[in-house]
């Protein structure tokens, strides 16, 4: 096993070296992943020509810019009322407006319906366009194909997009988020560490799940994850894949009942992926079924709960993406771009939170909610 794990770790550093290298320069004088600086771009911000065309900045837009004018900026997320999610996602919008305006004079204005709901999502940016209220938008879209159309339809107006959070097929100058596929292969390579580094070798049984397994980003984890497991354990054996993910939801109380059902519908399962927000409550079922030595876990994101099961030996790590960077990456972006020409490019690499880094991810959590 030693050997086949040392050629899958080899493999998936090699995958995720191009994005590493980026975030690294990122990240040398600070946690945040957003890049200072890009590239700059032959006549932006007034007219810009890309693969998919020629963008036009609003006659309206350039005369602010050229008379240094305020712009208004808007920054359109998937929900305000998701538990751990929103306030994440609002504390990053804030701290990304306090980015821009050292930047360049901007007026800012974050918009989202109570729970995920495309059309409500495109409706409010729709309202705001009509009364000339964007000047430049970013978006955090609930899906890959969600926000297309509208993007689209921004830029074709002369409005400069940066989408955020999920990976989009959009004309937008950049979407900056976590690549899935290498973000499941990071998933099972710190897995397969923490399995090696712990004698569990033991441990042949997997299923993955999540609050919408369907989604694009959630299978690229799902089949990333299953893929780095299987390459470096061909005994490994799937109770739920990518094809038939457990649908958890995102409302913690139904997703603990379904962890809890789950694992007293398959007690042979001893490793647990979620790929989104929901892991803290496959902790807290495998608590009250005494689980804790028989059953372990790995998620995304950042709460309170999972850091407490990474400390008991539940769970073996957060994956970070790094929401309030996602969320305040349009401020920036939109202002060096207006501004200075500069396009920022996606720099963001998922980051492994584990039983030694535990102390300062609270730290750094609590700075987050606690930032205005």
């Amino acid at each position: 096993m030693k050997t086949i794990y040392q050629h899958m770790l080899a493999a998936a550093v090699g995958c995720a070296g191009l994005a590493l290298a980026g975030a690294a320069l990122a990240q040398e004088s600070s946690e945040s992943q957003i890049p200072k600086s890009g590239d700059k771009v032959e006549g932006a911000p007034f007219e810009v020509k890309r693969d998919w065309g020629t963008f036009k900045l609003a006659d309206r837009i350039a005369e602010k810019i050229k008379n240094n004018q305020p712009v208004n900026y808007v920054f359109s997320y998937q929900a305000s009322g998701i538990p751990l999610f929103s306030p994440q996602y609002k504390a990053g919008f804030e701290m990304g407006c306090k980015m821009g305006k050292e930047i360049y004079p901007m007026e800012c204005a974050a918009i989202a319906p109570v729970q995920n709901d495309p059309n409500m999502q495109v409706s409010q940016i729709e309202a705001k366009l009509a009364a000339g209220e964007i000047d430049c938008l970013s978006i955090e879209p609930v899906s890959s194909d969600a926000m297309t159309a509208i993007t689209n339809k921004v830029m074709e107006q002369g409005i400069p997009v940066f989408t955020a959070g999920v990976t989009s097929r959009g004309h937008e100058f950049t979407n900056f988020t976590q690549i899935p596929d290498t973000e499941g292969a990071t998933a099972a390579e710190t897995v397969l560490k923490w399995i090696k580094d712990n004698n569990k070798s033991d441990i042949k049984v997997f299923a993955v799940s999540g609050g919408d397994p369907t989604q694009f980003w959630a299978q690229g984890r799902m089949k990333g994850f299953e893929e780095g497991i299987k390459a470096a354990i061909p005994d490994a054996t799937f109770v739920t894949a990518a094809a038939n993910g457990l649908n958890t939801s995102y409302e913690p109380g139904k997703t603990y009942d379904v962890y809890k059902a789950f694992l007293l519908a398959n007690p042979n399962v001893q490793f647990i992926q979620n790929v989104d927000i929901g892991a803290e409550h496959a902790d807290r079922a495998i608590v009250d079924l005494g689980l804790e030595v028989k059953v372990f876990t790995i998620g995304w994101n950042s709460s309170k709960g999972q850091l407490d099961a990474i400390e008991k030996g539940i769970q073996v790590a957060q994956l970070d993406q790094r929401w309030p960077d996602q969320a305040a990456f349009g401020g920036p972006a939109c202002a060096k771009f207006l501004k200075d020409g500069e396009i920022l490019p996606n720099t963001q690499t998922l980051k492994a939170v584990m039983k030694a880094d535990v102390a300062k991810a609270r730290e750094e959590l609590d700075r987050t909610l606690q930032a205005k």
